[in-house]
């Protein structure tokens, strides 16, 4: 799709793209994404056309989309078919592993597969999805997705791989799921070893997000390599200052899907992490509305946090208390550090916006798609597909993508 030399990768359960947007940025090919949720298919199918647009001069095809002037079928219809169909949305199952096998190899052809990447679904390895389980998801079938990824592994044979998971991996069942991840990726022929440090976190990238993300690296038998250096580094910049700054002030419930011109030139952060990218507009940034209580509570969180105090919930006047159990969650409602950088954003913001409460008491609501988009350092112009819950979870469920890139060069060197 973007020149033969460059190294090529298939992602599995690729979600919206944000692990394989950090791996194009850094001069990586997809001969394939494979994702199940639908709304996350479409966004990486109108990324991929946005990418083949722009390496054919065509990007202004593209920017008439964002503005509303042309609709989606027709975007995608200025792409070849191949595009399109690299995208496959399936779940990957035994009932389905021929079909996709047949769907990549047919957008192979001759050429060899360099990287594989992706992570199967993390609520299974997830602390906070083992404490809501009385089965502590023990009999969860997505403990052992990683068997397919092991079937991708035999087929392709690609030099290297990365496989991305929550911190809970490592003690999910004791350690041995982990256990069985690395022997059955031995006998499959590659080899790895445990990183001094057992997780990467965003921050360390230059993303505006304490993330800490379990990442293993496998390689060739015959190769001879070692677990990359990854530095860490505390990001000097701040959500309101450095982030927000140039994004319209907004009231609960107010924005849009479409067209968000910018307020003011893009900040030092915006052009350096590249979020702002030669547009003088942005989308989608649309804030959800809310009831008064919530909004009451959201002011009292806001001036909570900026006296140096989390709210806490039981702590609230009784009119305000809406939950019967108030020893549980009792931080449901949490503001994003606009002095600093975010708490870890995650998928329950499709649910509500309590959790990422905006730390502008004057606005007064929950983050916008694109504020939460921002603080995984999607670019501007990336576009979700589907309703605004869709593209909260799909942004929730994402790699950010200055963290990607950051291990994409690290797998360019190793290559």
């Amino acid at each position: 799709m973007m020149g033969d030399l460059r190294p090529i990768y298939i992602d599995l359960f690729a979600g919206c793209g944000g692990l394989s947007e950090g791996f194009i940025q850094s001069g990586f090919t997809p001969i394939a994404h494979v994702e199940m949720n639908k709304d996350a298919c479409d966004t990486l199918r109108t990324r991929s056309v946005y990418h083949y647009l722009k390496s054919q001069n065509k990007a202004e095809l593209y920017t008439n989309y964002l503005k509303g002037l042309i609709d989606r079928n027709t975007l995608w219809s200025y792409a070849p078919l191949s595009v399109i169909e690299s995208v496959i949305n399936k779940e990957i199952s035994e009932d389905s592993l021929c079909e996709i096998f047949d769907k990549i190899d047919n957008s192979l052809g001759n050429r060899a597969v360099d990287v594989i990447i992706g992570g199967p679904p993390c609520q299974a390895y997830s602390i906070v999805g083992r404490s809501r389980d009385p089965e502590k998801m023990k009999r969860d079938p997505r403990n052992f997705l990683y068997k397919y990824y092991v079937q991708f592994l035999k087929r392709y044979q690609p030099k290297i791989f990365v496989f991305e998971n929550v911190p809970g991996i490592l003690s999910a069942k004791n350690g041995v799921h982990l256990d069985n991840i690395f022997n059955a990726v031995r006998k499959a022929g590659y080899e790895l070893e445990i990183p001094k440090k057992k997780f990467l976190n965003a921050k360390d990238f230059n993303v505006l997000q304490d993330r800490k993300r379990v990442i293993i690296i496998g390689w060739k038998k015959e190769l001879s390599l070692s677990y990359p250096d990854f530095e860490e580094k505390e990001p000097q910049y701040e959500i309101l200052r450095d982030l927000f700054s140039d994004l319209k002030k907004l009231k609960n419930g107010q924005g849009s899907l479409g067209l968000a011109p910018y307020e003011k030139e893009a900040t030092a952060y915006l052009k350096m992490s590249r979020i702002r990218n030669g547009l003088d507009f942005t989308t989608q940034h649309i804030a959800r509305p809310n009831n008064d209580n919530d909004l009451e509570i959201y002011r009292l969180a806001v001036e909570e946090w900026n006296n140096g105090r989390r709210l806490n919930y039981s702590e609230l006047p009784r009119k305000l208390i809406t939950h019967s159990n108030t020893n549980v969650f009792t931080n449901r409602f949490q503001v994003v550090n606009g002095r600093g950088i975010s708490h870890t954003v995650v998928a329950h913001i499709a649910m509500d916006g309590h959790y990422y409460i905006h730390p502008d008491k004057t606005q007064n609501r929950s983050i916008t798609v694109r504020e939460a988009a921002r603080i995984q350092s999607f670019p501007d112009d990336y576009f979700f597909e589907g309703s605004r819950t869709a593209a909260f979870k799909q942004i929730g469920n994402a790699v950010p993508v200055l963290m990607a890139e950051g291990i994409a060069n690290k797998i360019k060197e190793m290559l």
